[in-house]
């Protein structure tokens, strides 16, 4: 499956129970820095576990690019030879970042203090979105960036031949700016500071604390505060990536949805900045355990398992827990569909510019298979029918987005007649596994060009 190219239409049936272990694969953001980070040390790092879904492979090339040895070993395992701070080479060619935003941002903070003029590209959607909430703030170090109108790609910086350190308060919660911000901080002498209101997914400084840098992070009046010790030399590391929480939001969500479900999903990552998800989940009322809870490579990890919940109610998501499920709004309003009474989301106007406007996405699909949506600028609500009482027969669009597509996948699972998408190919992006494994639980999804 492809995330780019020809559409795939495709078709999600109701099914009987989904039942089985789901091994969904690594996590896309820890698989993201493990190869930057890798590229950034000095010797070699390697790494189990890797996602190789499109974007992350698209990274891993980005990285050959900037001079980096990355080697591919098979199943997951690679090796990459990093060239050190500061130490990018300018690339050849353009570099398409395919439609990874998370690697096209982090990218672009880890040249931007380099002394190199890159131009980046993407597929169509990436090219649509918004670059210029992180390349402000890498305007601060002395990178100069030249886009599209609005600041879309095609885009070329020209990092900063002589970095200066950065104070920086992120204005919207956003772990890809807060990323770029510190991975550009790497190669400016002093120190930076990045400030965040909200906690966003920690792995960034969790992994330049392992890679040797020095970073410490202090919670203060003024918010989260982040500060970066310049120009460290980066230790090689041994990385055991865990499966992605947001990957395995859609084998559970789906189980939970149909009747006499019972799935396990084993190692996925429980990082408290990623599992708001599954917090929200359990307080509808999901059947959803933890099982085996451990710490592998400084991440919590647990087994999680889901069992068909039929009495799940609509709640209110604190607006402070966006940041830990940014990516599971999608699929979290599918559930909401499925219990009875709103389930009111706040605090969400960063779904407005990912891969696709995901409320608006998602509004329309869910009002094509019969639900009620309501919608702000930074909030949605979703009116629930109660378990198996969503009518479906709907067409979405998925905007070139993988997880509106797995999204409305997992909705056609549990609905009353089949939901049909105008294209799978985006999910390679994520989850390039997902058909055959949501079919060895006993999912029905068919291809309807084939």
């Amino acid at each position: 499956m492809s995330g780019h190219g020809t559409p795939i239409p495709m078709t999600s049936h109701p099914c009987g129970p989904l039942s089985g272990t789901a091994e969904v694969p690594g996590d896309k953001s820890i698989s993201h820095r493990s190869l930057i980070l890798g590229a950034l040390a000095v010797g070699e790092t390697r790494i189990t576990g890797l996602l190789e879904g499109d974007d992350v492979l698209d990274t891993a090339k980005a990285m050959r690019a900037f001079g980096a040895e990355v080697t591919d070993h098979g199943g997951g395992a690679y090796s990459v030879h990093g060239v050190g701070v500061g130490g990018f080479a300018e690339p050849d060619q353009v570099v398409d970042c395919g439609n990874s935003g998370t690697g096209v941002r982090l990218i672009m903070g880890a040249m931007a203090t380099c002394p190199i003029s890159v131009t980046f590209t993407g597929d169509a959607s990436l090219n649509g979105r918004p670059m210029a909430r992180v390349t402000d703030p890498l305007a601060l170090f002395g990178t100069q960036a030249v886009g599209r109108t609005g600041g879309r790609l095609p885009m070329t910086l020209v990092g900063a031949a002589d970095p200066i350190p950065v104070r920086y308060e992120v204005p919207v919660p956003s772990a890809q700016v807060k990323s770029a911000v510190l991975l550009a901080g790497l190669n400016a002498p002093g120190q930076t500071v990045v400030i965040e209101q909200e906690a966003t997914r920690d792995h960034t400084e969790r992994m330049l604390a392992g890679f040797g840098a020095e970073i410490t992070v202090e919670e203060t009046d003024e918010g989260r505060v982040i500060t970066l010790t310049g120009r460290p030399e980066l230790k090689p590391q041994i990385i055991a990536v865990p499966r992605d929480p947001s990957s395995a939001a859609f084998p559970v969500c789906a189980a939970l949805i149909t009747p006499g479900s019972d799935v396990l999903v084993p190692g996925i990552g429980l990082n408290p900045t990623r599992a708001g998800l599954f917090t929200t989940l359990r307080e509808m009322g999901a059947n959803l355990t933890y099982e085996n809870e451990r710490v592998e490579g400084g991440e919590p990890v647990a087994d999680l398992r889901a069992k068909y919940s039929p009495d799940m109610t609509g709640i209110e998501v604190p607006p402070e827990r966006a940041a830990s499920m940014i990516d599971e709004y999608p699929v979290l309003s599918v559930v909401a569909a499925n219990a009875t009474g709103a389930t009111m989301m706040a605090g969400v106007k960063e779904l407005r510019v990912k891969e696709s406007d995901r409320i608006d996405a998602m509004a329309r699909g869910l009002r094509a298979n019969g639900v009620t949506v309501e919608e702000g600028e930074d909030w949605w609500s979703v009116e629930g029918l109660g378990i198996g009482q969503v009518p479906g027969g709907g067409t979405c669009e998925t905007f070139l987005d993988h997880r509106i597509a797995m999204s409305f996948m997992v909705m056609g699972m549990g609905a009353k007649a089949p939901v049909t998408i105008d294209s799978g190919g985006p999910i390679a992006t994520s989850f390039p596994i997902f058909e055959p494994l949501m079919a060895d639980l006993g999912a029905r999804l068919t291809r309807n060009n084939s």
